[in-house]
């Protein structure tokens, strides 16, 4: 299955796009365990991707929600202002 994920504000600074397109080959596949492939292939923003919420097609999605091929993806690090 390939992925095509949105990526916002401090996430996307640290891996330098607003998106990317990702292959994962193992179905059925959770928001939770997406997180983990994520942070797998990008140590860099592990710690931002750990605690980051999965929107899945325009709502925020728990760690056990299934995604299929053809979702929209998004990757949400905290955010705060004032």
């Amino acid at each position: 299955m390939q992925l095509s994920i949105r990526l916002f504000a401090s996430l996307a600074e640290t891996l330098g796009a607003t998106s990317l397109t990702y292959h994962v080959e193992n179905k059925p596949l959770t928001a939770g365990k997406l997180k983990e492939l994520l942070s797998a292939s990008y140590p860099d923003a592990a710690s931002q991707i750990a605690i980051s919420m999965v929107a899945v097609d325009q709502e925020y999605a728990p760690d056990d929600t299934i995604i299929n091929d053809a979702a929209e993806v998004a990757i949400i690090p905290p955010v705060s202002g004032g």
